[in-house]
């Protein structure tokens, strides 16, 4: 993984989320220069980075605005893409209670807003009834009146929504024949910051509010609904696939098995301040009001004694250099999925690329390994009918 911060991994983290879903080199660059000398990661730190990586989003939005003057649609567009990667990539890193970090937010959604529009991108922003609220997602489709199979693609504990298109991965599915509807889900993106929706052990529901909604669409083939996520994804795509009976395949990116004992174990070992703002973070997404209530609750996150009850295909891929979800919990999934006609397992190793978690360091390798088994599947299971 490209690391231009020694002995910081979680902002080399962000960097390499950054170049991942859309970042340019140069641009990244000159965000990281000005950081270089701090001495830590404290809250002043941190603050220094929001500014920092601000300051270049800002930049970015004066200059589309300039394009914009000229009729330089699509410059504009893409400018104003990359502005959005980089006040997500300020935001996250913040706490909940700094109140820049809302002012960034927002404009990470009008910049995206504005990129999706000028550079015509096939992608529709949809609403999906949750509750008496409603989960925002992104949907994207191929060309074609024909209904079509969809993937749902759920996020993690702090990435969202326009990070997961900016990983190219429903444009490769397009490509397959494919729809995937990326989404908001309880506890991130907009449905945390903008609507309060928190986090529940039970995803299933939120797995059956996108089906449900799928399913009024004529567009899309209801009985060819897949399931695929990362990071703490990686716990809520297993969980909803292994309780809501309509999905008909699955894929972990990341294999969080038992996330709330990798939680309490870091609290045991790195205690009350891991990284800036962790914990203060972790109780937002699950609606906890304090750390007592989240410790209640973490051992309900796991998928320890359920994945027996998965009876579709399931594809587990995962880094052997992960350093947040340690890869032993990729080897106790995939032995799980005892009922699963069709499961496979694939480590990265440095051969490949992708070894970090969620692929970092090489994301567009392993993306395109699990479209390939996304496509394949959807075709064997067609073949089914």
């Amino acid at each position: 993984m490209f690391e231009p911060f020694p002995d910081k991994y979680v902002w080399n983290l962000s960097v390499g989320i950054a170049l991942a879903v859309g970042g340019l080199i140069g641009e990244v660059d000159r965000a990281c220069r000005p950081l270089h000398d701090l001495a830590t990661d404290d809250d002043e730190a941190t603050q220094a980075f929001f500014r920092s990586w601000s300051a270049v989003a800002d930049n970015l939005v004066e200059l589309a605005e300039e394009d914009e003057k000229r009729g330089r649609r699509r410059s504009a567009g893409q400018k104003y893409g990359r502005a959005a990667v980089y006040y997500q990539t300020a935001e996250r890193m913040q706490a909940h209670s700094f109140e820049p970090r809302k002012v960034a937010y927002r404009n990470a959604l009008d910049s995206f807003a504005r990129y999706l529009e000028l550079t015509e991108q096939p992608a529709e922003r949809v609403e999906i009834p949750y509750g008496g609220a409603s989960l925002p997602g992104i949907l994207v489709r191929p060309d074609t009146p024909d209904p079509v199979p969809c993937v749902l693609f759920f996020n993690g504990l702090d990435s969202t929504k326009e990070q997961l298109y900016g990983s190219g991965t429903a444009e490769e599915l397009r490509r397959r024949g494919i729809a995937t509807l990326m989404v908001d889900t309880p506890g991130a993106g907009e449905a945390l910051r903008l609507r309060g929706l928190t986090a529940v052990p039970e995803t299933e529901q939120w797995a059956a509010a996108c089906i449900d909604y799928l399913a009024t669409r004529p567009d899309v083939d209801e009985d060819m609904v897949g399931m695929l996520a990362w990071s703490l994804g990686g716990y809520y795509g297993p969980r909803a696939t292994a309780f809501e009976p309509r999905i008909r395949f699955g894929v972990a990116w990341g294999s969080n098995y038992d996330w709330g004992q990798v939680q309490l174990r870091r609290l045991e070992n790195q205690g009350d301040r891991p990284v800036p703002h962790y914990w203060e973070h972790v109780k937002w997404v699950w609606g906890c009001h304090d750390l007592d209530e989240f410790l209640a609750l973490a051992p309900k996150i796991t998928l320890r004694g359920i994945m027996d009850r998965v009876t579709v295909p399931f594809l587990v891929v995962h880094g052997e250099n992960d350093r947040q979800i340690p890869v032993h919990y990729a080897n106790d999934l995939f032995h799980d999925l005892v009922n699963s006609p069709k499961r496979e397992l694939k480590i990265f190793t440095d051969r490949e690329g992708g070894v970090e978690h969620c692929s970092i360091d090489n994301l567009p390798v392993v993306r395109d390994y699990i479209c390939d088994w996304i496509g394949e599947t959807v075709t064997e299971l067609r073949g089914q009918r």
